[in-house]
């Protein structure tokens, strides 16, 4: 007998149509002979109507009682799904995050799990019966009801099977695995059987919208083996795993790009100790992430310094940088906001040379340009003119031959 966690998003459960179709794949499962926790999210569109009615009376809501109100949308769907089980024949219960109880800090609106009492939802296992769990939520040490933030029913899901000690979480979504690339830039872009948590965290951060990153997280820490699936279609998806020695011979497992970039650069700055401080510093007072860095040091003893920001805070931060550039004394500041970075990830980059070459070339062919240049362990980014985007994914994902089962 296994035990699986399987997760349902928004637009899973989105109509009573669609939870009754949960249900029918929740009881296949369970008839089977497995033990199945299912965690869930409010139908889709419900969380953003509450958001609408929490601003009717506050423009900017309290925290607390937003947590109280959105908490709401995951209770409907755990009774509708109960009641869709039952209706089959299958014994099933219902928990909010504070009856099970998934223990949280209090930063409402984005609080962390700390721990997971389990023994309710064993109990219910072992009597037979599938436990439905509302996602996205869970209560303090005060007993106020918490909410976790974007990605909150991912993170849930994992944090229960970590809890429970799973075998699998599955992770329903509107796609049936993880790609090597987005199939509406690259048709020829290949469904992975597997990939490692580090590939999967990397593809994540670097634009991939499969999972939310900090899920990837929980499950690599507390080594959750992940499985993406589709709610429309069968299929085994995509398991997410440390196992790498299955994967010795792929190189490359993806690219992964980020349409929302700009880079900004200041010219002609002093190159003194603590420069990069001054520069920087007052962009982190205002919030804005930084991404890549470069720094170029000229023979007159003055330096180019170059960063991305997030494509929303272009503007803001180009006139913080203005204002940096006249306190140091520097040459001036340019930024071009028509910009995208383009990545390869794969662990293969570990034990295999030519990876850098192999891309550097297959841009070149093209006549794309590239801009900037960031690598780690296991990616390598680029930064190129935002009208190459497309093209440089579909050369860069035949030039690893990621089309195919094993690429060289």
């Amino acid at each position: 007998m296994a035990l699986y966690v399987y997760k349902f998003g928004g637009t899973s459960v989105g109509t009573v149509e669609r939870i009754k179709v949960v249900a029918e794949k929740v009881k296949k499962a369970h008839d089977a002979g497995d033990q199945i926790v299912v965690v869930v999210s409010a139908m889709s569109g419900e969380t953003n109507r509450l958001v609408a009615l929490a601003k009717e009376m506050q423009t900017q809501p309290t925290d607390r009682e937003l947590d109280v109100l959105l908490s709401t949308g995951e209770q409907v769907t755990i009774a509708l799904l109960c009641m869709a089980l039952h209706s089959l024949g299958c014994d099933a219960s219902s928990y909010t995050g504070s009856q099970v109880k998934i223990l949280t800090d209090s930063s409402f609106t984005k609080a962390r799990i700390r721990d997971i009492e389990s023994a309710k939802v064993h109990a219910d296992l072992n009597a037979g019966k599938v436990v439905v769990v509302a996602g996205f939520q869970g209560v303090d040490e005060l007993g106020n009801i918490t909410t976790l933030g974007r990605g909150g029913s991912d993170t849930t899901a994992v944090a229960l099977a970590a809890a429970l000690k799973a075998d699998e979480c599955h992770i329903y979504t509107d796609v049936d695995g993880v790609y090597t690339t987005d199939p509406r830039v690259e048709p020829r872009a290949r469904k992975l059987d597997k990939i490692t948590f580090e590939e999967m965290l990397e593809l994540a951060s670097l634009g991939s919208k499969v999972l939310q990153i900090r899920s990837v997280e929980f499950a690599g820490k507390y080594n959750v083996a992940l499985r993406v699936l589709s709610s429309f279609t069968e299929g085994k998806g995509t398991l997410i795993t440390y196992e790498e020695s299955q994967m010795e011979s792929a190189l490359i497992s993806g690219i992964a790009f980020n349409r929302d970039e700009a880079k900004l650069t200041i010219t002609g700055v002093p190159d003194l100790p603590g420069i990069a401080f001054k520069i920087l510093g007052p962009i982190a007072d205002a919030n804005i992430e930084v991404d890549m860095i470069v720094q170029n040091i000229a023979d007159d003893k003055t330096t180019d310094f170059t960063f991305t920001v997030h494509r929303n805070d272009y503007q803001k931060a180009k006139a913080l940088l203005e204002n940096i550039c006249t306190e140091l004394g520097a040459r001036k500041v340019t930024g071009d906001d028509s910009i995208v970075k383009v990545s390869i990830v794969g662990v293969g980059m570990r034990s295999h040379a030519g990876i850098a070459s192999t891309m550097f070339k297959a841009l070149a062919d093209e006549r794309i340009n590239i801009r900037m240049i960031a690598t780690s362990e296991i990616k390598i980014s680029v930064v190129v003119d935002e009208k190459y985007l497309e093209l440089a994914v579909r050369v860069l994902h035949s030039a690893f031959n990621l089309d195919k089962e094993a690429n060289v």
